[in-house]
This record gives C-alpha cells, structure tokens and sequence, in this order.
C-alpha cells in the first residue's frame, strides 16, 4: 500500500541559494499533475531562510525524513552535495557535479542531468551544423557538464575560455582524459580561436537580468558562426540579440532548462515524461 502512495503522490524541491525566481517547480508540478499524481516542488532557498552552506548536510537529512522523493541541487552545492551521497551516475562521477539526487531505499543517488538536458536541446536545435572547433565561453559547473555533452555531440576541439584561466586549463585536461588528447584547449587568443570556429557555446552568467551584457566583443561574431546560449531569463540575451541581427543561427536556454527537468522528473518519478507539452509548459511561463 505505501509503494502505492508515494506513486500517486510525489514531494520534490530545489536546494539553493537566491533560487526565488526558479521556473523549475512550475515545471515539475504542472506535468506531475498531467500525469494524475499529486505533485508538490518545495524550493529551499538559503538565502530565504538565512542559512549558511553549512546548513547542507542537515537540510538533506531533513528532506530524507519528511519523505521527500528527490531533490535538484544548484548554485553553490553542485560539488559540495557529493561526500554526502551514496551513489553517483558515470556522468555525474565524470563532471564531479550533481544537479539531481534521488531519495530511495534510504540511499540518495547523485545525478547530472545539466549535461543530457544541453545534448538534446542541442541535438534537436542545432542537428546539422559544423562542428569541427567550437568555442566555449565559460568553465563553471555548468560549463563542465556542457562541455561534456558538446564533446558527446561529435565536436572535434573545444576551445574553453574561462575568467579564471586555470578552470579551463583544468577543464580542458579532464575532458582530454575522458574523450581523447587534444579533443580540448584552454583558449588563450579568444579572437584567434573564432576566426577558426564554427560555432560557439555560452556558459557564463553575462546576459542574465542581474548580470545584463556581452561575454565577448561584438565584432568577434561572424553571421556564419552559430551560437548556443545557456541563459533563460530573459530568453533573449543580447549575445542571442546580436547574433542573430548578424543573422546566425542560434538556440536559447530554454531547450537545456526544460530537458534538464525532463531527465530529473524521470529520475524522482519512474514516469515517462511529455518532453513536448513539458516545452510548451515553459514557453508559456
């Protein structure tokens, strides 16, 4: 009887912090209840309830306690949540960064659905385009798991530039571990590497409400390359603005925050998701 019930009735949230303007409760909830369960997305915010990152060991065992199913985790806790947990997926041990956790058994399970939430946003947004050197702007948690993906979609040199240069030289050196040497470089001449890309992937958080602008130099945007934005609030950035006045082909953040949701709501569920109706969820918002 109580396999039935937590079946037909389902209590996820989000730990994070500054996390009030999150789309992703309303996106959990709404194909829960299209699904005919009871569906409830708690957001955790730290920042809400004045706690500090220490606070995280005991919010998970509070969440386990009050019978939650699972929980997503972002901004600072992706690395954090991990000696904390019992198991993790391959793509989740790869990155060293979990999005996703799921509460069973009295066993919590780390996953990283950020990394196949991009790959089939790009995969259906971008399917047929060159990808031989593609730059990447941006070598956070994020930026791990999209660069990860990228290489999985059969890009040939990823050129990571980061603010922090060591974090791409990092980032750089584990991507070579896991796809092959030279699959990945640190990107030193930013205008170089464009002048030889075909497309280029934006992982920082410039152009989001709080952090308005360009990652880079309007003029280093050719109308041949094609651009990959990560940012979803506004959907339209202004990398995305001037990229496509300069007629390139681009795809929002929208595509990688819905699959990101598809995945997790699998994960915390067993159901089969609408990624369709789930897209069509989030354009409405």
């Amino acid at each position: 009887m109580s396999g039935q019930n937590i079946q037909r009735s389902i209590l996820c949230g989000l730990i994070g912090s500054g996390i009030q303007a999150s789309r992703t409760p309303a996106m959990h909830e709404r194909e829960g209840e299209e699904q005919g369960r009871r569906y409830v997305y708690r957001l955790i915010d730290i920042a809400a309830l004045g706690l500090g990152v220490e606070a995280l060991p005991e919010l998970l065992t509070a969440a386990e306690r009050m019978g939650f199913n699972g929980l997503n985790i972002t901004y600072p806790f992706k690395q954090q949540i991990i000696p904390l947990l019992d198991e993790l997926s391959d793509d989740a041990r790869a990155l060293n960064a979990v999005n996703t956790v799921v509460l069973r058994d009295g066993k919590r399970i780390g996953y990283n659905t950020d990394c196949s939430g991009w790959g089939e946003a790009f995969r259906r947004g971008l399917p047929d385009v060159a990808r031989k050197h593609v730059v990447q702007l941006g070598a956070g948690g994020a930026g791990a798991a999209v660069a990860h993906a990228a290489l999985s979609q059969k890009v040939g040199t990823l050129h990571i530039r980061d603010a922090e240069p060591a974090r791409a030289v990092e980032l750089a050196a584990s991507l070579c571990e896991r796809f092959g040497a030279g699959r990945a470089l640190a990107c030193e001449d930013l205008a170089a590497a464009m002048k030889q890309a075909d497309g280029l992937i934006h992982c920082t958080p410039t152009g989001m409400e709080k952090l308005p602008g360009l990652p880079l130099p309007a003029e280093l945007i050719e109308g041949r390359h094609w651009i990959s934005e990560i940012v979803y609030f506004p959907l339209e950035t202004e990398l995305l603005r001037v990229a496509r006045q300069k007629g390139c082909r681009t795809l929002d953040g929208g595509g990688m925050a819905v699959f990101q949701a598809v995945d997790a709501f699998r994960h915390f569920t067993g159901l089969e998701p609408d990624s369709e109706r789930m897209l069509r969820h989030f354009a409405s918002m």
